[in-house]
């Protein structure tokens, strides 16, 4: 053991080594080493061994990894195999490590005690040894010569809490608490208070001096406590909550927020302590109404000591302001409870002038903050993801954030109702959402009382006042206060609204020596707005932000986040419908002041975006115009030799992506006005030759970096923009000279190449590419393209070596799509049909074609096989691919199926027959895919039969469905017919059913989802993710499309089948039971055949 040891460690050293080949060396040998039963001791030997910390440190990482290789937490019927040994030898050596070692080793004890003891609850002797170890370390237990650390006993104690923050079964709608917990708590945490108690008085009368480890103790055991309740209340911790409340609060009133103190480390951790102590309460009020609200007026003083001091906001490190923003939160999440108005409406006076304006005035954090980080300034004081005010949000971090959303708590807020029902109340009990809003309507809100007369006391900047600091300071505040009230004046009538805009806010923006602190703020909050403006100010409200946008910058300030927050709010605006007036002025600023070199053209250029989706067929007269000049633009970023785009030139693709789609996104509404003028067809010329330039400086000049072939590649970045962009040259080809001028064949080549070495899947990257993929094959069988199927031979001195053409570039992506990407495998599957069906291959070229077979059959088999076993929604995409595939060349497939797997042609064959079935979901829905199937089927038959392979089972199967296939198809094409027949009928009748289901829903009420509805709801959706009950990946769109049959589509899938059973049918028919329903129905649509069924 001790050699062994030895080895281990010197193997720990050479992974260390600079030496590429003994790291590799080691780590083999460490490899094989850990087979041995003695491994895991040998590292936590040497991770306690004291001597070299880093080769400590190092075992223990090691450790930690090792065990979470041999202990599959993931398989739920798996067992644990850590020893007793291991585990009582892995609890001493935590409890005597040192820091650096502990910080490591810990993480193996979380993996193990996941699977034994929280999992499989198999540890019981873990909780009393923990509390021995804890009573009897070195700084709690009064003996001498103590081998147990206090601290590290402590830290094992979080570890082994921290899984039950969260609820473990979401299965079920009310877990209680798990036992394990309650253990915990009633034999270490209870005892544990009591000790906590002693050493918060003793923290507390210290005056002045501060222990570290007396510190780190108490942030330890407060850390325990927190994520003990976060989700659970442990009965036995419900009696000792009113004296560990006293406590936490004893210890938030020992904080300072002076500025002129400078924390060091012990009182780093008073604060750390006091952070999370507010953390503790938040959890109560939220999770623990019940133990709680006797609580809450100690808790609510606590907090309010806490929030006057936000004057000082300005100059407090980050943990300081945290704890403010914390004692925010506080108070908004008791206000949101029911006792939260009778303890927190007597403070509000207080809290708008003494707490929360002082948060929100502008300081010199702000101004230190926009000259030297206005990135950081925007993120924190203009904040775009500023949702939804409530009490109950999580996620606000910094003093001014929390405290606008205490404003917005508190105008929201009515006060308890004048009366009660006699029949009390609960949260449970089901009401009506417009009986709700009848009763809230009938009290006046504290944002009409208090908070809106508050903020009117301020007055606005004027040409006389604008240059006082303490006025724009002020109204700063009332500004972000105006933010933080949006949820209650979106309730407002819209003329208070337009009264408070014009009077309050445009103003602004015609002084003439506007403070830019006050106009970007004044912008963000008319975007806040945006979904309330009325349209009488539309057109004063756009002439502000567009003198926002343009505002140059101030000899010493500038004017970048003013520029910024006015794109941001016109932004706003767009997306809650509230045009401009005029789109020519808007369009010609936007488009003038992109610049690649700039840093706001990244936000132009997404600013351009939303108002061109926004603006539709307002702005497509100038579509053409745009493109040419931002092809320009970004033209003179594209240099040579580049490995990577800038983040602006990316954007730059992107906006031009959403221009020409919607370019063509407006075409069919008037296909043959829009067609027949001249003016439509010279601007997609226009813009076909514009971004086919681009794309050409891009992707052909000799500019790109050199591959280890010596090729010159281009870069593989905007994949999904570059090809809508290609996609839009294309539909402006109309005739085959387009084709040469536009270099579309060159540029398909490369396109081709970036896709098939594409590894990147992403949802939203690739959904250009399956469009410009069909959209190639439609161009290649209108006017026939170059290198499409074959490559021509290089020119030398090139070697006369065949590349790959635009068909198996194309075929590449599409066989990764299908192996690798779950969610596209509609539109692969899809681009398949298409890519072996349409194009037109000569003997010359069938070479190329059964390549693609080979690649696409191979793919689309290995995905079937890894979903085999659970019939789902994806199994007829891949199914369907196989069966394109064997129709082309049947040999060739069933040897390829045959060689993934033993019975692999059996295995494929069986799955389309139980797909061809009526019992299968979801089955074969469209006129396409049934005659593939049938097609298929037919096929298949044939040729075991023909070729008299033992097979006859197997044929008799496909023949079944083969006949229930062809009923399915006969029933769809009647149905296809009566629709067209029926079409005028049934649009007259679904307006009138329309109109009648308007009314009916008008008179129906919306009932709120109580919470046991809500959890119960959730715990039946974790059941059903469990047992698999769920919607495969794919898109539903996607999944109704008729597929590319090409010439199969002309075939007579009656007279295959009349064919088929006139040579078989003494083997199809006779003597092999063929269920009668299934025979009686073929009759019905076919009685041609019942020559053949009779007996």
């Amino acid at each position: 053991m001790a050699m062994e040891v030895s080895l281990v460690a010197q193997l720990l050293n050479d992974t260390l080594s600079p030496d590429s080949t003994v790291v590799h060396t080691a780590t083999e040998s460490l490899d094989r080493f850990s087979h041995s039963p003695h491994f895991p001791f040998s590292l936590l030997s040497i991770s306690t061994g004291g001597g070299n910390n880093g080769q400590s440190v190092a075992a223990a990482t090691y450790l930690k990894n090792f065990t979470r290789r041999n202990i599959n937490s993931e398989n739920p019927n798996s067992k644990s195999n850590v020893s007793k040994e291991f585990k009582d030898k892995l609890m001493r050596s935590l409890l005597q490590v040192e820091p650096p070692v502990l910080k490591v080793l810990v993480e193996t004890f979380r993996i193990i005690i996941a699977e034994e003891f929280v999992k499989q609850n198999n540890w019981p002797e873990l909780v009393p040894e923990l509390w021995s170890a804890i009573q009897n370390s070195n700084l709690i237990s009064t003996g001498a010569n103590c081998e147990w650390k206090t601290i590290n006993a402590l830290t094992v104690l979080q570890a082994l809490v921290r899984p039950f923050q969260y609820f473990l079964n979401p299965k079920v709608a009310r877990e209680p608490v798990p036992p394990q917990l309650e253990l915990i708590a009633k034999e270490i945490l209870v005892p544990m208070l009591s000790l906590f108690h002693q050493l918060v008085q003793k923290a507390l009368s210290d005056q002045g001096r501060i222990e570290m480890e007396m510190e780190m103790i108490l942030l330890i055991v407060c850390k325990c406590m927190y994520v003990t309740v976060r989700s659970h209340m442990p009965s036995a911790l419900v009696p000792l909550l009113p004296s560990f409340c006293c406590n936490l609060i004893g210890l938030l009133g020992s904080l300072s927020f002076d500025h002129g103190v400078v924390p060091d480390d012990q009182y780093f951790l008073r604060l750390k302590t006091g952070k999370r102590t507010l953390l503790i309460f938040r959890a109560l009020i939220t999770r623990h109404r019940k133990y709680s609200d006797k609580l809450m007026p100690d808790i609510i003083n606590s907090a309010l000591k806490i929030v006057r001091c936000s004057t000082n906001i300005s100059k407090l490190d980050f943990l300081s302001e945290r704890i403010i923003s914390l004692a925010f939160d506080v108070i908004s999440n008791i206000l949101e409870t029911g006792p939260g108005w009778r303890l927190v409406s007597s403070h509000f006076s207080f809290l708008l002038d003494s707490a929360i304006l002082p948060a929100l005035v502008l300081n010199e954090k702000d101004v230190s903050e926009w000259e030297e980080d206005v990135e950081e300034y925007i993120r924190k004081n203009l904040p775009s993801e500023l949702e939804e005010i409530s009490g109950w949000r999580e996620d606000l971090f910094t003093a001014r954030k929390s405290a606008m959303n205490l404003l917005g708590v508190i105008s929201m807020s009515k006060g308890p109702p004048m009366g009660t029902s006699s029949n009390g109340s609960s949260a449970s009990s089901k009401r009506k959402k417009s009986e709700k809003n009848k009763s809230n309507n009938q009290r006046c809100s504290m944002g009409e009382l208090l908070v809106l007369p508050f903020l009117s006391k301020f007055p606005i900047p004027s040409g006389t006042n604008a240059s006082e600091a303490r006025i724009i300071n002020d109204y700063f505040g009332v500004l972000m206060a105006y933010g933080g009230l949006q949820d209650f004046i979106r309730e407002q009538k819209p003329g208070y609204i337009t009264t408070l805009v014009q009077s309050r806010l445009l103003p602004l923006y015609k002084i003439p020596v506007s403070s830019p602190y006050l106009i970007a703020s004044a912008n963000w909050v008319i975007g806040e707005l945006a979904s309330c403006l009325t349209a009488e100010m539309n057109a004063d409200v756009y002439s502000s932000l567009l003198k926002a946008l343009t505002m140059p910058d101030n000899e010493h300030t500038s004017c970048y986040p003013v520029r910024i927050s006015a794109a941001g709010a016109i932004a706003e605006l767009l997306e809650n419908d509230y045009p401009p007036p005029d789109w020519l002025p808007l369009l010609q600023v936007v488009i003038s002041r992109i610049n690649v070199e700039d840093e706001e053209t990244l936000i132009l250029f997404q600013l351009l975006s939303s108002v061109v989706e926004a603006g539709d067929e307002s702005v497509m007269d100038h579509i053409p115009f745009m493109i040419t000049s931002l092809v320009g633009v970004l033209s003179k970023s594209i240099h040579p030799r580049m490995e990577a785009w800038p983040q602006v030139v990316e954007r730059g693709f992107a906006t031009l992506a959403v221009m020409s789609q919607s370019w063509e996104n407006f075409i069919p509404e008037e296909t043959e006005q829009i067609e027949s003028s001249e003016k439509w067809i010279s601007g997609r010329t226009a813009n076909g030759k514009s971004l086919s330039a681009l794309l050409e400086q891009a992707w052909l000049a000799p500019m790109h970096p050199v591959d280890q072939d010596g090729e010159v590649r281009p870069t593989p970045i905007c994949l999904d923009d570059s090809s809508n962009l290609l996609r839009s040259v294309m539909l402006s080809v109309t005739g085959s000279n387009a084709i040469q001028q536009l270099k579309l064949s060159e540029l398909l080549l490369v396109w081709a190449d970036l896709i098939a070495d594409w590894h990147a899947w992403e949802e939203l990257e690739d959904l250009s590419v399956f469009d410009c993929i069909k959209e190639v094959v439609t161009l290649h069988r209108k006017y026939g393209l170059e290198n499409f199927i074959v490559r021509q031979m290089p020119s030398p001195p090139a070697p006369p070596v065949p590349q790959q053409s635009i068909i198996e570039g194309i075929g590449a992506f599409v066989s990764e799509a299908i192996s690798q990407y779950p969610s596209a495998t509609w539109r692969a599957s899809s681009c398949v049909h298409m890519l072996l069906n349409v194009p037109s291959y000569s003997f010359e070229t069938e070479n190329v074609k059964q390549s693609l077979v080979t690649a696409f059959s191979q793919a689309a088999f290995s995905r079937f096989r890894e979903i085999q076993s659970k019939p789902c929604s994806l199994w007829k995409p891949l199914l369907l691919v196989i069966s394109s595939c064997y129709l082309c060349y049947p040999d060739t497939v069933e040897a390829i199926l045959e060689r993934a797997s033993e019975g692999g042609f059996t295995i494929w064959m069986s799955a389309v027959a139980l797909v061809a079935t009526g019992s299968f979901e979801p089955g074969l829905s469209t006129k396409s895919e049934i005659k593939l199937t049938a097609m298929t089927l037919a096929k298949v038959i044939e040729r075991l039969l023909g070729q008299q392979k033992s097979g006859v089972g197997l044929s008799i199967d496909c023949f079944k469905s083969l006949l229930e296939a062809l009923v399915r198809l006969k029933e769809v094409q009647d149905e296809m017919e009566e629709d067209e027949e029926d079409e005028e009928a049934e649009e007259d009748g679904d307006e009138e059913d329309d109109d009648d289901d308007d009314n009916e829903d008008s008179e129906e009420d919306e009932l709120e989802e109580t919470e046991e509805e809500f959890l119960e709801r959730y715990a039946k959706a974790a059941s059903a993710l469990e047992n698999g009950v769920v919607v495969e990946e794919g898109d539903v769109e996607d999944q109704e499309h008729e597929i590319e049959l090409g010439s199969l589509d002309e075939a007579d899938e009656e007279k295959v089948v009349l064919s088929l059973i006139e040579r078989f049918h003494h083997v199809l028919i006779q003597g092999h039971g063929i269920p009668p329903h299934i025979v009686s129905s073929f009759l019905d649509a076919f009685p041609k055949f019942s020559c053949f069924f009779q007996q």
